[in-house]
């Protein structure tokens, strides 16, 4: 029995040392990761970068990630697939944190749970435990109109269950947004499309929504929420992801049927569980080119910055 103690202690130290290097270091280590995806029809531009931002939590003093996010170059296209706040306090903040990441030619958004209603204080452990899907009937609203309102002024375009048709930069396309399928806000009345001649993008928070939007035919589509899980581990991966989809396809860029989906791991975290741990925050540079004549779309290894 007294042999176990020393490899007891051994354990927890290991385990305090794991949650210091989440807390301290690892939800601040931003990076900046760029992928390329050969998908853009033949007869559109060579190139469209977009760069896409997701599940920022911002809090009122949150000087780092704003710094980080003024030093990432700017794109054609900015999406922010929601949840820029951890508490409605921080409304200003994000909002003037994201505004140098607006792109040349579009800047697109949703929101998420977070920015409708106010987290609520809970014992971080429980980030790490399955739980069913619920309505925040109870909880606080948060500030979105006002949030709605500054992000508009500043230009940028809310998707908010909306289809649009439109041209960028000698593209066209066709627009596709949906709100938080998370808190069943989404509605896929919106989502079939009307002009598949044009290239069709969709922008949602959650995931879980994704395979009904490529199943519609858009071939390229982000969404956030998952944080990547936040906490991986090696041969597990992500322990909880908060979505229906399956645990491998919550983080990265994912073939899904005909389509190519992003979920992006995030930049940050609840205030309440300020923590992760192999699943670093990231910001996401994609480059979307033409696909070869007679091939299909491609893809190339990320590299992260």
């Amino acid at each position: 029995m007294l042999s176990r103690i020393p490899l007891a202690l051994a354990l927890a130290s290991i385990g305090l040392l794991c949650i210091a290097y989440g807390v301290a270091i690892e939800r601040r280590a931003y990076r900046l990761v760029r992928r390329s995806l050969a998908i853009l029809p033949a007869d559109g531009p060579e190139t469209v970068t977009v760069l896409h931002l997701s599940d920022l939590h911002f809090v009122t003093d949150d000087s780092r990630k704003q710094a980080f996010l003024a030093s990432i170059p700017r794109a054609d296209v900015t999406i922010v697939t929601g949840d820029f706040l951890a508490e409605p306090e921080a409304v200003e903040t994000a909002v003037a944190a994201v505004r140098g990441t607006r792109g040349r030619l579009a800047s697109w958004y949703v929101l998420g749970s977070n920015d409708y209603y106010a987290s609520r204080a809970t014992n971080p452990l429980r980030y790490l435990v399955r739980s069913r899907r619920e309505m925040p009937r109870h909880a606080r609203r948060g500030r979105s109109e006002e949030l709605h309102a500054l992000l508009s002024a500043d230009g940028w375009n809310d998707l908010t269950n909306r289809r649009d048709e439109l041209d960028l930069g000698g593209l066209g396309i066709e627009l596709l947004g949906l709100d938080d399928a998370h808190i069943r806000r989404q509605d896929l009345r919106v989502a079939p499309r009307r002009s598949p001649s044009r290239f069709g993008i969709a922008v949602m928070h959650s995931p879980d929504s994704a395979p009904e939007i490529a199943a519609c035919g858009y071939p390229f589509v982000v969404a956030g929420h998952t944080h990547g899980g936040q906490v991986r581990l090696p041969l597990v991966g992500a322990l909880v992801t908060n979505s229906h989809l399956p645990r491998r396809l919550v983080s990265g860029l994912i073939r899904m049927g005909g389509s190519f989906v992003h979920v992006s791991p995030g930049l940050g975290t609840s205030k309440y569980a300020p923590f992760r741990f192999l699943c670093p925050p990231e910001a996401t540079l994609l480059e979307l080119r033409r696909a070869p004549s007679g091939e299909g779309p491609a893809t190339s290894d990320a590299q992260p910055q």
